[in-house]
């Protein structure tokens, strides 16, 4: 056996601060002092045998726990990585073998002052070290996590990135003079074989999957990827539905579309051979009755019980207006004093009126799980805060490239990262944290509302921003280490320690400069760099300032601050000019502001858009028959009065909701007008056209007249507007809070609009007419006219002739009828085949004007941030963390179950592409069991008072919280866990115990019962990048799967708490997780309330209100088709107008449809052509003029959302509706319309016998 010797013993001279060299001995190994068992067995327990003969003394032990602190704050997460590395240094320090591997290459000789005697200073040596052991050791450590800072313990410890890190160059880093922890230079060799006579140490080492010893388990799967087993892999995409290599549904819609024109040309050929064989020619005349034979059943057939009902509904509707019209012309000023009082009262409400603009209320329902999952995050942790955010370019500068002393490949570094940018933007970050806003007499700085995580020990304000690399200091910045050849270390060597090393107090180069930000906390380089490539964050093109604000819960004059330093944060930013750098920046409160400063540029474009639409009304409505008569004759008057009304009965609906306390909203104020003058004017034009083309019967009065055109016409207004607000209201059933207030606000709205009508103007339009016999002037009624008028005379507008005489027969040729249904079914296919394509979501961009500069902000977010919103996974109140099987079921680290919480999240974080995590969660649990280890530093009270004692402090009394024995060396439990998880949240890091919890987790742990148990807490993480609505879409549906997964794999569903995901955006996104089944029921209920309401006022008419209710179906698929093709995503915008689509839809066909039924003509096709000739021409003239004039004006609006939302939708709406009421519906009608109801034919007849009508109705 060779004699065992030493190569050192003790500590000599100093080589730099407290660093000091070890004296060279070369004598055998010497007993340590019993002082020293302590250290001994707490850091080198494979040494503590025997008599403790050794190479080192207890000053060299304690230099080496010291040493030791910053790798066991981080490895130590993984036990069997920390004891190899333990056994690296113990050899080296301590080993009684130490010259069978070390060589001492270098001394400089010391005269020691105490013993008086001369001794030498070891400069440099070799540590012949296995290359087995270096591998096995870099294996077991190559996967720790480092849960703060969502890195790789070794990207901190290796003075490189992880992914360049290995054995060699980890121990070679480790012993290099140049990390500022080694006093001299350590020269690392590596073999499996002797080398230059010397042994190389390889000791026995332990595999992360491997136990320690009994005590300890083996690493974590997040911390050792062999625990793991393989990596998780994303599942396959689901693979499309094709059909010979096309999407199966538009193969499907093509195929069924050829289906039914085959089916559908057969048939019609098929019945053209019938009627050729039957009757001589299409275009002999052919015999009445042989006519009617073929088109219905035969007049004097027996009348159905069905029939009779529905005569004597019909005819009760008549009867009703017709007394009650008469009743409004005959006493005016009653009726009209009586509806200003009511429309006085109801707008009385106005007193009430409130205004939702907060975009959380707008956008979703107070019982939604978005919602209440927010509340609970801000009630338990406080609300996410305001972020304030710059990203600033260096157009004018180049890329550099640094290269490092003395040795290693050149970096490259962007053009923000040159020193005089960086100094560029530290005056702009300092002159933003010195702006002064005013409020109430106070001025508010930044300093009074930021985040500052460490206050008050630490007031200074969390700013994420790469200069906190520097601590925010020109000086800092400036900081280098050279002589007059070479610069050593500067701002460059800082910047890749610290962008690898966020958390570092030290980064180890010759600058000992700290990383932690000003704030206590660490700046991760993906917050704050953009637009580099993989991580190498030198390469980056844009810098990103984060300032956090605080975002205040329900107290409303700290938010008021908040909002004073925002504008002028704004305006500063505004107004903030430097040729070298390029700003976009955004404030919380930008969103909102740029909204309201668009509805109100707005307004111009509405109001010019109102103004179209009334002056065409005033003048469309008045027919005039000679130049002579034209103010006369003109209703301009009468137009303005019928608009008011319409505008009044909008009024009545906010007034009589804001006495309920029910908000306006931004959709309601740009929407409803809208609506009810589409529908409103509808009506009007109807009224007074019908009366145009009326004419007086003999000895009939005026009141008589007015009140028989309401009986004929007022019982189809009825029916369109009664089946809207049906519709509407039933919308109300919406979950969606933009929807469910649209539909209040227009159900009632469209309603007393209609009896507003019946009434009001009903007994207007009475006092027009006289004023008009009296050849009074229109609104100047004081002046009478010269030119005489003979009687009211019937008179018939150019459109009205145009729709009887040409539109009409035209459109209803047999050859043509056929044409127009394969046209419209082709598009209606075309519709259905696309519409699964119709985008969801809304992209905020869109909500911009477009010369906002928040847009510009959207547009560079997008292009250079690296992370996306911060989400917080979290587990509610009720788990019970003291126990060892609650803290697995959590926990990350050594001991905790493969699928605990941060364990799943860290998963997750694996498949990034696909789950949307971008990082491993931080997780306060993990690091408060480091922080509490005895052999760490950091955990330590004083034992006269048993108060905490923080790491920096020196001070004897100062003792360890828990025993370095093997049970003080577990994980604490029970009371023990309580009683010292507040120190650690309340303990600040530096540069003994970077482990404290105060910055980083400070809010993340909320304590219940007097600090006696832990409530809800939070894990935090990110997500990947997300730019689109999609992305933000998904990323909230995987989250919630992954939470979903946990609480059920944590057996927790039982126990009534559970974990979910919360970040800021949900609130907003959750309603397109349902907004498909949304839309769906919705327009299923719009679509079942209006064929009810029109069988019902129809007369139990089942087939017409089929017939409307098909053609309604059909111009709404056609909508999502339109969508499609104009890039118009579903939103709660785009589903309002999809409703309010409904109700116009209804006044386009159910006039049409009416006037079909109630028709008396022999056929089918003549009924067709009646009914489109009479009610045709008032509805275009109503509803497609009057809207097409307004939506034309809302193309010339600023704002994206009026362009795509409302003028490309409305449009879309008007003209799907015209072309379907006005070519689609009469020539559905006339194929498989329902036959003449035969009561009514009778009645009708009894009613006209022997009156002037009855020459017109059947002659």
């Amino acid at each position: 056996v060779l004699p065992q010797l030493c190569v050192w013993y003790g500590e000599c001279g100093v080589a730099s601060g407290d660093k000091r060299y070890n004296c060279a001995y070369d004598g055998p190994p010497i007993a340590l002092p019993e002082d020293g068992y302590d250290l001994m067995q707490e850091l080198c327990p494979g040494l503590f045998f025997g008599n403790v003969s050794a190479c080192c003394d207890v000053h060299q032990l304690q230099t080496l726990k010291n040493n030791l602190q910053l790798p066991l704050q981080f490895l130590s997460r993984c036990p069997s990585c920390f004891y190899n590395l333990i056994n690296l240094f113990c050899e080296l320090t301590c080993s009684p073998n130490q010259s069978d591997f070390l060589n001492v290459t270098s001394t400089i000789p010391y005269y020691d002052p105490i013993l008086k005697e001369n001794k030498s200073s070891i400069t440099e040596l070799q540590y012949f070290i296995g290359e087995h052991f270096a591998n096995a050791m870099y294996n077991a450590c190559k996967d720790v996590e480092a849960p703060s800072s969502n890195v790789k313990a070794l990207g901190l410890l290796c003075g490189k990135d992880v992914k360049d890190c290995n054995a060699t160059n980890w121990i070679e880093y480790m012993f290099s003079k140049d990390n500022g922890q080694t006093p001299f230079s350590i020269i690392p060799i590596f073999s499996d074989v002797p080398v230059h006579g010397m042994n190389p140490m390889n000791n026995a080492t332990k595999g992360c999957n491997e136990s320690m010893d009994d005590s300890t388990g083996p690493c974590s799967c997040q911390d050792c990827s062999i625990v793991c087993g393989p990596k998780p892999q994303p599942p396959p995409l689901p693979t499309p539905w094709l059909l010979f290599g096309l999407d199966a549904v538009y193969v499907i819609m093509w195929i069924s579309y050829m289906g039914f024109l085959l089916i559908f040309f057969a048939l019609v050929f098929g019945v053209w051979c019938y009627r050729r064989r039957h009757f001589v020619s299409e275009y002999t005349p052919i015999d009445s009755n042989i006519a009617f034979s073929v088109n219905s059943h035969r007049d004097n057939g027996k009348i159905t019980c069905g029939e009779r009902l529905g005569e004597r509904f019909e005819n009760g509707l008549r009867m009703t207006f017709t007394s009650w019209g008469a009743f409004c012309v005959r006493n005016p000023r009653p009726v009209i004093l009586f509806s200003v009082v009511f429309i006085a009262m109801c707008c009385s409400g106005f007193v009430y009126v409130k205004a939702t603009t907060n975009p959380v209320d707008l956008w979703s329902a107070p019982s939604s799980q978005a919602r209440k999952e927010k509340e609970y995050f801000d009630t338990h942790f406080g609300p996410f805060f305001r972020t304030e955010q710059l990203i600033i370019q260096a157009p004018n500068s180049h890329p550099s490239t640094y290269s490092p002393y003395p040795s290693g490949a050149d970096v490259p570094f962007g053009s923000p990262l040159s020193k005089e940018i960086l100094h560029q933007v530290l005056d702009l970050q300092d002159a933003i944290v010195n702006i002064t806003a005013s409020f109430d007499n106070e001025t508010v700085m930044l300093k009074d509302i930021c985040l500052a995580p460490l206050a008050p020990y630490n007031n200074n304000c969390t700013i994420l921003s790469v200069l906190n690399y520097f601590q925010n200091s020109h000086s800092v910045l400036d900081h280098t280490i050279g002589d007059e050849f070479f610069v050593y270390a500067d701002y460059h060597t800082h910047f890749l320690y610290c962008v690898r090393a966020p958390a570092s107090l030290n980064d180890t180069s010759l600058l000992h400069d700290p990383c932690l930000g000003t704030f206590g906390g660490p700046v991760f380089p993906w917050l704050v760099l953009g637009g580099y490539d993989d991580d190498n964050y030198n390469n980056a093109t844009a810098l990103v300032i984060t300032f956090p604000v605080n975002n205040y819960y329900n107290d409303s004059r700290k938010l008021m601050k908040a909002l004073a330093w925002e504008k002028e944060f704004i305006n500063f930013l505004k107004n903030y000019d430097n040729p070298n750098l390029t700003i976009s920046f955004s404030a919380e409160r930008s969103i909102e502001d740029e909204i309201n400063r668009e509805s109100k540029s707005d307004i111009g474009t509405v109001l010019i858009s109102y103004t179209v639409m009334f002056v065409y009304i005033s003048i469309a409505l008045g027919h005039i028959q000679s130049c002579r008569r034209l103010l006369v004759d003109s209703k301009i008057s009468l137009g303005i009065a019928g608009i008011l009304i319409v505008l009044s009965s909008v009024a009545c609906s906010v007034g009589i909701f804001s006495y309920f306390g029910i908000p306006l909203t931004l959709i309601v104020i740009e929407v409803i007008p809208f609506l009810v003058l589409a529908i409103g004017v509808d009506n009007i034009f109807i009224i007074v056209q019908t009366l145009q083309r009326d004419e007086r019967l003999q000895g009939e009065t005026l009141d008589k007249q007015i009140g028989r055109v309401l009986g004929d016409v007022a019982p189809s207004m009825f029916l369109s507007s009664f089946s809207e607000t049906v519709a509407f209201f039933l919308g109300t059933l919406s979950t969606m809070p933009a929807v469910r207030t649209f539909s209040l606000f227009a159900g009632m709205a469209v309603l007393i609009d209609f009896i507003l009508q019946v009434t009001c103007f009903v007994s207007l339009l009475g006092l027009d007419i006289k004023r008009q016999e009296r050849n009074r002037l229109d609104i100047l009624c004081c002046i009478k006219s010269n030119e005489e008028m003979s009687r009211a005379q019937r008179s018939e507008s150019i459109l009205f002739l145009f729709f009887k005489n040409l539109y009409s027969p035209y459109l209803l040729k047999d050859w043509m009828r056929p044409i127009i249904i394969a046209v419209f079914v082709g598009v209606l296919s075309f519709s259905t085949a696309v519409m699964h394509n119709v985008e969801i979501g809304l992209d905020q961009s869109l909500s911009m004007p477009d010369d906002s500069y928040v847009m510009d902000y959207f547009n560079q977010l997008s292009k250079y941030l690296h992370a996306g919103p911060p989400v917080y996974f979290v587990l509610e109140e009720g788990h019970n963390y003291t126990s060892l099987e609650g803290q697995n079921m959590v926990c990350g680290g050594m001991g905790c179950n493969n699928d605990s919480l941060v364990q799943q999240v860290f998963n997750a974080a694996e498949i990034g592409s696909y789950t949307r995590i971008g990082y491993a969660p931080s997780s306060w649990i993990d690091d408060y069991f480091d922080w509490v280890k005895p052999q760490s530093s950091c955990c330590r009270v004083y034992n006269t008072t048993g108060q905490f004692c923080n790491a920096s402090v020196t001070d004897p009394s100062c003792t360890r919280c828990r025993p370095l024995t093997q049970e003080g060396k577990q994980r604490p439990q029970g009371k023990d866990f309580m009683t010292f998880l507040p120190m650690f949240l309340l303990d600040n890091p530096n540069p003994k115990c970077g482990k404290g919890g105060h910055a980083a987790y400070n809010s993340a742990v909320n304590f219940i019962n007097n600090k006696s148990d832990v409530g809800a807490t939070y894990f935090m993480t990110y997500h990947t990048v997300l730019k689109t609505s999609s992305d933000f879409i998904d990323a909230m549906k995987k989250a919630r799967v992954i939470a979903d997964n946990i609480t059920e794999t944590m057996g927790i569903k039982e126990k009534n708490y559970r974990v979910f995901p919360y970040s800021v955006f949900y609130v907003f996104y959750e309603q397109y997780l349902t907004i498909v089944h949304d839309a769906i029921f919705n327009l299923c209920i719009s679509l079942g309330s209006i064929f009810l309401v029109t069988t019902l006022l129809l007369g139990f008419e089942v087939w017409a209100a089929v017939v409307v209710s098909i053609t309604i179906a059909m111009i709404i698929i056609n909508m999502f088709g339109v969508m499609w093709l104009w890039g118009i995503s579903l939103n709660a915008v785009s589903l309002v107008n999809l409703v309010m689509s409904c109700g116009i839809a209804v006044e386009f066909c159910s006039h049409v449809t009416r006037a079909f039924t109630v028709s008396t003509k022999g056929s089918r096709v003549e009924r067709a052509e009646e009914a489109l000739s009479h009610m045709g021409s008032s509805v275009f003239s109503g509803i497609t003029l009057t809207k097409f004039g307004g939506i034309v004006v809302l193309a010339f609006s600023k704002s994206q959302i009026f362009k795509i939302f409302y003028f490309r939708m409305y449009l879309a709406m008007v003209l799907l509706g015209a072309t379907h009421g006005l070519i689609f519906l009469p020539v559905l009608l006339s194929y498989i319309g329902p036959s003449v109801n035969k009561a009514k034919t009778r009645a009708t007849q009894e009613r006209t016998r022997g009156t002037e009508r009855e020459r017109l109705l059947y002659f």
